[in-house]
């Protein structure tokens, strides 16, 4: 899984034709992971503000607005990829353009839960 950690407001300070240059390389990207038939799936995720972190604090549920850290960089969105090797995968998040701007962070799925 490759998770999308990016600064929104840095995001939204890009001139357009940056940013509109970032989701023709990011649509450039899905199609060769598609024609590759590596592309598992993914989605972009809500902003910050409208995350809630749920705790459970001696008994009681406690929830607060937001992501659990104080950081200006938030998780953005994941990209699930059946690839050949760790190597692979670095190389795609090393071209997902939000690695140039935030960051992207690689990592084994280890089980899939199913919802019936």
């Amino acid at each position: 899984m490759l998770l999308i950690y990016n600064d929104p407001a840095a995001m939204k300070r890009l001139p357009q034709e940056e940013q509109d240059k970032l989701m023709v390389d990011v649509g450039g990207l899905m199609e060769e992971l598609k024609a590759n038939h590596e592309l598992v799936g993914g989605d972009a995720l809500a902003e910050a503000p409208q995350t809630r972190t749920v705790r459970v604090v001696d008994g009681a549920v406690a929830t607060t607005d937001g992501p659990f850290v104080e950081v200006k960089e938030h998780l953005a969105g994941y990209i699930i990829v059946d690839v050949s090797s760790l190597e692979r995968a670095i190389e795609i998040a090393s071209r997902w353009p939000d690695a140039h701007f935030g960051a992207m962070e690689v990592r084994p799925v280890v089980d899939s839960i199913s919802i019936d």
